[in-house]
C-alpha cells in the first residue's frame, strides 16, 4: 500500500488527518506510534527527528510529508477523492486555509496548553499560562459563535479541511473549557461534526485510550 500514516488515534492532530482520509475512503496503512515505547519512538524519530505526529509516508512517490494541513493538501493533490477538502475556488480555498489555521492555533493550541499543564508535577504547573489559555478559548468560542450563525461548516456550506481541524479541536476543548451553554451556535456546529461519519469513526477508534486523558 502506497500510503502509511504514522500516528496515534487519541492525538487530536492525528485525528484531523484521519478524518480527511476517511472522508475520501483513501486506502492507507496505519502505523501506531507509541512514544512511551523505546522501539516505536526510535523508529518514528528515524523518519522525523522533530518527533511530532502525524507523519504521512508515500512509498509510491518516495515522499515523507509532515504537518497536518500540508498532509491534507498533499492528499488533495495526489490522492483526490469525492470530497473536495480544499475548494478549487481561490477565495474559498483561502477562507478554508484561514479557518484551518484558526482552529489549529486558537482552539487546539490553548487546549493542549491546559492538558499539558495537568501532566506536569504540581510544583511545576503554570496557573498563569492556563488562565491565559482558557481566556483564549473563550475568545475563540465567541468568534466561532458569530461565524456559525450564518454557516453550516467552518468555511461555508461545504465540509472542508477546516472542519477536519475543528472537529478534534472542539472535542477536546469541550472537556477542558465547556461551551455548550454559553455558545449555542458552537454547540450546534459541534453536533453536526459529531454526526459526520468520518469523525464518529475517529471518536470510536480513540475510545479505548480515553483513560490517558488527564483529569482536572
Amino acid at each position: 500500500m502506497a500510503l502509511e500514516l504514522h500516528s496515534h488515534p487519541f492525538a487530536s492532530f492525528c485525528q484531523k488527518v484521519l478524518i480527511a482520509l476517511y472522508e475520501n475512503e483513501t486506502p492507507f496503512e496505519a502505523h501506531l506510534v507509541d512514544l512511551g515505547n523505546e522501539k516505536s519512538r526510535a523508529a518514528f524519530y528515524a523518519l522525523w527527528p522533530v518527533g511530532k505526529m502525524p507523519l504521512l509516508r508515500d512509498t509510491a512517490r518516495s515522499r515523507v510529508v509532515v504537518e497536518t494541513s500540508i498532509i491534507i493538501e498533499y492528499l488533495a493533490q495526489f490522492y483526490p477523492g469525492k470530497v473536495q477538502l480544499l475548494p478549487a475556488d481561490a477565495a474559498l480555498a483561502l477562507e478554508t486555509r484561514m479557518q484551518d489555521r484558526f482552529y489549529d492555533l486558537y482552539v487546539s493550541e490553548p487546549m493542549q496548553k491546559i492538558v499539558g499543564d495537568r501532566l506536569r508535577p504540581k510544583d511545576q504547573r503554570d496557573a498563569f499560562g492556563v488562565n491565559a489559555a482558557r481566556a483564549q478559548l473563550r475568545t475563540s468560542y465567541a468568534i466561532i459563535e458569530k461565524q456559525m450563525a450564518g454557516r453550516t461548516w467552518a468555511a461555508g456550506e461545504a465540509f472542508t479541511m477546516a472542519d477536519c481541524s475543528a472537529a478534534p479541536a472542539l472535542f477536546y476543548s469541550a472537556w477542558v473549557e465547556p461551551f455548550a451553554e454559553g455558545f449555542p451556535n458552537v454547540a450546534r456546529y459541534f453536533d453536526r461534526l459529531q454526526a459526520r461519519p468520518s469523525f464518529a469513526r475517529v471518536v470510536e477508534e480513540a475510545r479505548p485510550f480515553r483513560h490517558f486523558f488527564p483529569q482536572a
